[in-house]
C-alpha cells in the first residue's frame, strides 16, 4: 500500500498540477498572446470537464475490464500529447478541440481512476489508501502554480506546456506503471476482504434495486456539492472580495483553503478511521452549508470570512475522500470503477456548468442572491445525505433481521 500510495501521490500532484490547474497561471498569458478573451480561455477548461463527464461511465468500465494500471498509463500518454498539442494551437477551434482531448486523458488518470487503482491493488485497505492519497493532491495547485508562474516568466506559456508534457512522461508514466505493478497476494486478498466484510458495520455490498437507488442518490448528493465546489474553484477570490475583503486580503485568505483541505484529510485519517464511511460523509457534507451561513452573516468581518474559508476547505478535503470511500463501503470492490464512473458523470457535468451559471446569477441578481443559491445547493446536498443515510440504515437493519431469521 505504501509503495502504491506514494507513487500515485506524486503522479497525482504532477497530473493535476500540469493539466487541471494549469490555467490558474497560464490563462492570462494565453489570452494576452492570442488576443482572446479570458472567458474563451476558461471555456476550454469547461469543455475538458464536460468531456470528462461524457466519457466517465465508459472510463469506469474500462478500468474494471482492463485494470486501472493500464488505463492510467494510457491516460498519462494522452494528457502528455494534449499538453504538447495545446502549446501549438493557433486558433480558437483547435484550442477547444485540444481541451476536449485533454478531458479524455484527465478522466483516465486523475482521482476517480486513482481511487479504483488503489482498490485493485489493496482491496482490503482501500478506504485508508484513498485517504492517504488525497493528502498528496492538496498540494497540486500550490506547487504547480508556482512552477508554472516561474516557467512562464522564463520561457513563455507555450514552452511551459511543452515542459509540462515532458514532465508527465518522465514522472507520471513510470510511477503509474511501476507503482501499480504489485498487488496483495490473491489468498491474502480474499481472506482480508472476507474479514473486512465480516467486521464492517456496513454489512455486505448492496445489490439489485437497492444498489441502483443508492448509486442515484449518492450521485445527486455529490452533484449538488459539485455545484458549490465548481464555483469555489474559479470564483473564491471574487466571492471574498464581495464579502468585504480588499483584493490582497482576499487572495491571502483564499490561499488558506488548500491548507484547510489538507488539515481536514489529516483529521479524517486519525479520527475518522473508526467511523463508518457514511458517518464521515454526513459530517463533512453537513459542514458545507454551515460554512456558507457563516459567509452570509460575516458582514465584512475578516475573522468570520477566514472561518468560512477554513471550514469550507476542510469540508471539501474530506468530501473528496467520501467520494471514493462511500461507494466502496456501500457497493464493494466488484465493479468499483464502473460505479465511480456512473457517479462521476453528473458530478463532472455540473462542475463544468456551475461557474457560468453562478456568473449569470451574480450578473442579474447580485452576490448575495448568488451566495444564497450556493447555500441552497449545499443544504439540499446535506438533506439528501441525511435521507439516504436513514433509508440505508432502515434497509440494513431489515436485511440483518432477515439474515438472522434464516
Amino acid at each position: 500500500m505504501l509503495a502504491a500510495v506514494c507513487a500515485l501521490g506524486i503522479a497525482q500532484i504532477t497530473a493535476w498540477g500540469t493539466s487541471f490547474y494549469c490555467l490558474g497561471v497560464l490563462a492570462a498569458p494565453i489570452a494576452a498572446d492570442m488576443g482572446w478573451s479570458r472567458s474563451l480561455v476558461y471555456f476550454g477548461f469547461t469543455v475538458a470537464v464536460l468531456a470528462m463527464g461524457i466519457v466517465s461511465a465508459w472510463a469506469g468500465r474500462a478500468i474494471d475490464h482492463y485494470g486501472a494500471r493500464s488505463v492510467m498509463t494510457v491516460g498519462t500518454v494522452l494528457v502528455s500529447i494534449g499538453l504538447f498539442a495545446l502549446s501549438h494551437v493557433r486558433n480558437e477551434a483547435a484550442y477547444l478541440a485540444v481541451w476536449m482531448f485533454l478531458g479524455l486523458g484527465m478522466r483516465l488518470c486523475l482521482y476517480d481512476a486513482a481511487f479504483a487503482a488503489l482498490v485493485q491493488v489493496v482491496p482490503a485497505r482501500g478506504r485508508l489508501a484513498i485517504s492517504y492519497l488525497t493528502l498528496f493532491g492538496a498540494f497540486a495547485s500550490s506547487i504547480f502554480w508556482t512552477i508554472g508562474h516561474y516557467l512562464n516568466e522564463a520561457v513563455g506559456w507555450r514552452e511551459t506546456l511543452v515542459l509540462f508534457s515532458a514532465i508527465n512522461l518522465a514522472v507520471c508514466l513510470p510511477l503509474n506503471w511501476f507503482g501499480l505493478a504489485r498487488r496483495e497476494i490473491a489468498g491474502a486478498d480474499a481472506a482480508a476482504a472476507a474479514t473486512t466484510v465480516a467486521q464492517s458495520s456496513d454489512g455486505p455490498p448492496l445489490e439489485g434495486r437497492m444498489r441502483a437507488v443508492a448509486i442515484a442518490l449518492f450521485a445527486l448528493i455529490m452533484s449538488l456539492n459539485s455545484f458549490v465546489f465548481g464555483v469555489v474553484a474559479v470564483q473564491l477570490v471574487p466571492m471574498l472580495e464581495a464579502a468585504g475583503l480588499a483584493s490582497a486580503a482576499a487572495v491571502l485568505v483564499a490561499s488558506t483553503k488548500g491548507f484547510a483541505q489538507f488539515g481536514g484529510r489529516v483529521v479524517e485519517i486519525f479520527f475518522g478511521k473508526n467511523l463508518r464511511a457514511i458517518t464521515v460523509a454526513r459530517i463533512s457534507i453537513g459542514a458545507l452549508p454551515a460554512s456558507l451561513v457563516v459567509l452570509l452573516l460575516a458582514g465584512g468581518n475578516f475573522h468570520a470570512i477566514l472561518a468560512f474559508t477554513l471550514l469550507m476547505g476542510a469540508s471539501q478535503g474530506v468530501i473528496t475522500i467520501v467520494r471514493g470511500a462511500v461507494p466502496l463501503a456501500l457497493f464493494g470492490r466488484t465493479g468499483y470503477g464502473t460505479v465511480l464512473g456512473l457517479i462521476a458523470t453528473p458530478v463532472l457535468v455540473v462542475n463544468a456548468a456551475s461557474p457560468t451559471l453562478f456568473a449569470l446569477i451574480v450578473e442579474h441578481w447580485g452576490w448575495q442572491v448568488a451566495e444564497i443559491v450556493l447555500l441552497a445547493s449545499a443544504a439540499s446536498s446535506w438533506f439528501a445525505m441525511e435521507l439516504m443515510s436513514r433509508w440505508y440504515e432502515r434497509n440494513r437493519y431489515a436485511r440483518a433481521a432477515v439474515a438472522r431469521a434464516r
